[in-house]
């Protein structure tokens, strides 16, 4: 039976034969221009609706739908499989995302911009979420398991680096033009896309020298009946699992209450403080939120992993959704305390972040461990991470109504009311696969 993953057992066990170059030509640019596109779809773009003048209650509408297309990205992956080698997917979507964010800077322009933002951040987020699918293809099927393993936190690492240059650096930069060169919104924002529109072109360039093709798998579906009838059975094998409800439960509340957070957390600094927000800029948000957050992050992925490695999943579970969930009282006293410190504000945001990435090991490998064994082991793995997604595409799109309909310091109270469901769910978590029965052809690393 095919499998439907984006790189089966046959091509995990066998690196692709393809001319080998060194991992690290490849491995981080690769996933540098993953983490760009995905984060300013679900995170940047938020800032800049922020800027432009949009009510916290559209912003997180419209940018939380976005999350779509990588929670039903499986539905079309066969397709990867099917046509051409995964290096042409990337290739092809990297400069489409060249395109569409050349295009988003384009339409800034326009009086009646926000359709044409939209349409093509919709765009891209297709375009990044099939990259996705791509990418992660060639990184299993283009290494041995050994290698890996070995290249992992590489791989992780460079991801969060394009987290820090579109949700940091570039953030920052933005609030550099606005108020050190006077430009209005619309034109800093312009600029950046621009620069994020070029950064995909150069990373395709790129890896039209040093990306490996990834092959095509040797049981790779034959054509659209055949890719349907393999999506159906990896579906319904899924769906076959023992305690699959329970699980889908987990995975689906472990990130609730950071949910909530992930949306309103950078427009609460942003807005003024007459109506309870920090009243910061962008050169301070994205100090705060993109650069030391995302430092935090890291780090605590790391340790995380560590930690999570040493005691084994089942006994660490629960004690990893606390690490996650209980860092929300730092933004419960943000919009209590208000402080006008900002390295006290840096401080607060980026121990919430470092719980964020250290209990957020937790839920990647339950995904992996649990829910992902099996004939269609990344299929399935793509299923768990569907889940995770839409939790946060409902949670992104009920923060903006609820946070302007009680303000923020209710909102934030709320939130960590939402945060004892994960760890009541981590709790009464069932381990139906032990750890040996997990292993067996690698998977991608979370992000």
């Amino acid at each position: 039976m095919t499998d439907l993953s984006a790189a089966p057992a046959s091509a995990e066990a066998t690196p692709s034969n393809a001319k080998r170059r060194h991992p690290m030509l490849w491995v981080p640019s690769l996933y540098v221009a993953m983490g760009t596109p995905m984060i300013t779809v679900s995170v940047v773009a938020a800032i800049m609706y922020k800027n432009l003048g949009l009510s916290n209650t559209d912003i997180t509408l419209y940018t939380s739908s976005m999350y779509l297309p990588w929670v039903i990205k499986p539905l079309w992956s066969p397709v990867v499989e099917m046509f051409r080698t995964k290096r042409f997917f990337v290739l092809c979507m990297e400069f489409l995302m060249m395109v569409t964010l050349g295009c988003v800077a384009l339409s800034l322009s326009l009086p009646s911009y926000l359709g044409p933002t939209l349409a093509f951040f919709w765009i891209t987020g297709f375009a990044s979420a099939t990259q996705d699918i791509a990418a992660d293809g060639i990184y299993i099927s283009s290494m041995s398991e050994t290698d890996q393993a070995k290249y992992a936190g590489v791989q992780g690492l460079a991801w969060n680096v394009g987290r820090l240059i579109a949700s940091g650096l570039l953030v920052t930069f933005t609030g550099w033009l606005h108020n050190g060169l006077g430009l209005d919104w619309a034109k800093s924002w312009m600029v950046v896309m621009g620069l994020l529109a070029a950064l995909m072109g150069i990373s395709g360039v790129w890896h039209i020298n040093v990306l490996p093709t990834g092959g095509k798998a040797e049981d790779a579906p034959s054509g659209i009946g055949d890719a349907a009838r393999t999506f159906g059975d990896a579906f319904a094998s899924f769906f076959k699992k023992k305690n699959i409800v329970m699980m889908l439960l987990v995975v689906f509340f472990y990130r609730f209450g950071e949910g909530l957070i992930e949306k309103i957390g950078p427009l609460f600094m942003l807005d003024p403080r007459a109506v309870g927000g920090l009243g910061l800029d962008n050169e301070a948000l994205g100090n705060i939120n993109g650069t030391f957050g995302t430092g935090g992050f890291i780090v605590g992925a790391l340790l995380g992993g560590l930690f999570c490695g040493r005691l084994g999943l089942k006994r660490s579970f629960v004690l990893l959704a606390l690490a996650l969930n209980v860092p929300h009282l730092t933004y419960f006293y943000l919009s209590h305390a208000r402080p006008e410190d900002l390295w006290l504000i840096t401080a607060v945001v980026t121990i919430e972040k470092f719980g964020y990435g250290f209990g957020s090991v937790g839920h990647m490998v339950y995904m992996m461990q649990q829910l992902a064994p099996g004939p269609y082991k990344t299929a399935h793995y793509a299923f768990a991470t569907g889940i995770m997604g839409l939790s946060m595409m409902f949670t992104g799109m009920i923060s903006g109504p609820i946070q302007e309909a009680v303000g923020h310091a209710h909102f934030f109270t709320i939130v960590l009311f939402a945060s004892i469901p994960p760890v009541l769910f981590a709790f009464l978590a069932p381990f139906a696969v032990t750890p040996d029965e997990s292993k067996g052809g690698g998977l991608p690393a979370g992000h």
